[in-house]
């Protein structure tokens, strides 16, 4: 297979749900039978047993699905829940058969599919380590070589010799993945497990898989947090309904997934309070975005303002009811979060009930290029209370001129970050080069 490490070919998973299996017939069963029944009642029922399955719906887990994967690459699969991501990873684990179509594999697979996968749960830590590390084909100095290795990555040192079904999850999570990652798999297989740890022990994690690709070992890693994909991810693949509708370059299959049925919406109003969310202290009445002049649109150039406006009703004085607001991209990553509390006019208004509109003003020269969306809060910072929360309320677009004047300049390439702001550069020059001085360390130019 030269540097291709997996080969998908038509893979199809079939799986038969809504089947109620009967129960079993045990052997007193038979023979209290056999009191009142023919002799050759119970060769019968030894022969066939009684577990039969009543039948139920069939239906495709994975359809079709084909790509490769070369050596080094550290893949994302992406999807909505259901999509056919974690039976994927089963397959390739080998902890079940395709229905159809077939997979090659080149190379120890390590896997981290569910908490503690692998493990024995009579066993102790220490022992599961040297198991798993059996199960990989290592010899027991190899093991015995990461073996502190391991040990300190989990955590788990105090109780490496208990049995791991006394572990906590976050334990069991913590040396299940130290031991994948640390006992030299050709391929990694990660699946949202991740989600269990807190965020101190996914950040480690999250290294140690870069850590993995950059020594040219491959990783295909299942989750739902596209920051950590995109991160993690050149390249990404997305699945929907067992079917891969695409694989690229990962910021662009992510921003497929994220933006699949979204329509950019400039305005959401509610007309009756009772029907808006909220309760009752505080609604929304009308979320738009819009230029500087108050125009509505979701269409704006790099170098534009660009204004969001949210109206709500008060339904009861005095509490300080704070608007929102977070602006997403396409990524997923969140851009910024601002609230009205720098408003002097607003920290100087009674909190009376009423109808209020705050706008946030955002510069132009701020926001780069994409579809971005907007989350709306109303809410008191202290102590903590949320009256209203709602995600991708407006949706609008940047794009670029191409004229040169913004951040970009005459650039057509993808600009990387968050944010593009067009910061001034001030630039110095001083005639001759190092090879025309006798001394180049002596400049005129001032020290930075």
């Amino acid at each position: 297979m030269g540097d291709l490490v997996i080969r998908a070919q038509d893979i199809g998973k079939q799986y038969r749900i809504g089947a109620r299996q009967q129960g079993y017939r045990t052997l007193r069963d038979t023979l209290v039978d056999s009191i009142v029944a023919p002799a050759r009642w119970v060769g019968r029922t030894l022969r066939r047993g009684s577990a039969r399955a009543e039948q139920g719906e069939l239906i495709w887990a994975l359809r079709e699905v084909s790509f490769d994967v070369h050596q080094g690459e550290v893949l994302g699969v992406i999807g909505r829940n259901g999509a056919g991501k974690s039976t994927l990873l089963k397959i390739f684990a080998r902890i079940t058969e395709p229905t159809t179509g077939r997979v090659r594999i080149a190379g120890r697979v390590g896997s981290l599919l569910e908490v503690g996968t692998g493990f024995h749960p009579e066993l102790t830590g220490r022992e599961n380590i040297y198991l798993n590390g059996a199960i990989l084909g290592m010899r027991r100095e190899e093991i015995a070589r990461r073996y502190d290795e391991i040990v300190a990555f989990s955590e788990v040192e105090r109780f490496i010799d208990t049995p791991v079904k006394h572990y906590s999850s976050g334990m069991y999570l913590r040396l299940a993945f130290a031991v994948a990652a640390h006992l030299d798999p050709e391929i990694l297989l990660v699946d949202e497990v991740l989600a269990v740890g807190d965020d101190r022990f996914q950040k480690k994690c999250l290294g140690k898989m870069e850590s993995v690709g950059r020594e040219g070992r491959t990783v295909i890693f299942i989750s739902h947090n596209m920051p950590a994909v995109t991160r993690l991810c050149p390249r990404a693949i997305l699945l929907d309904e067992g079917r891969v509708i695409a694989d690229g370059e990962a910021r662009e299959v992510i921003g497929r997934y994220l933006n699949a049925g979204r329509v950019e919406s400039g305005g959401m109003e509610w007309l009756s309070a009772n029907e808006a969310p909220g309760d009752a202290t505080a609604r929304l009445k009308h979320v738009r975005v819009s230029d500087a002049q108050g125009n509505p649109k979701t269409l704006f150039t790099m170098r534009e303002t660009i204004a969001v406006e949210v109206e709500y009703w008060l339904l009861r004085g005095n509490d300080p009811v704070l608007p929102m607001i977070q602006v997403v991209n396409q990524d997923g990553h969140s851009v910024f979060v601002s609230a009205a509390n720098h408003d002097p006019a607003y920290q100087a208004a009674t909190r009376e009930p009423g109808l209020y509109r705050s706008r946030c003003i955002i510069p132009g020269d701020l926001m780069t290029e994409g579809l971005f969306s907007v989350d709306v809060w109303l809410r008191v910072l202290y102590p903590r209370r949320v009256f209203v929360h709602e995600a991708n309320l407006l949706t609008f677009r940047v794009q670029d001129t191409g004229l040169g004047d913004s951040t970009k300049g005459t650039y057509r390439g993808v600009w990387g970050g968050v944010i593009a702001p067009r910061l001034e550069w001030h630039t110095e020059f001083q005639p001759g080069g190092p090879a025309d001085r006798a001394d180049t360390a002596d400049s005129s130019l001032p020290a930075r």
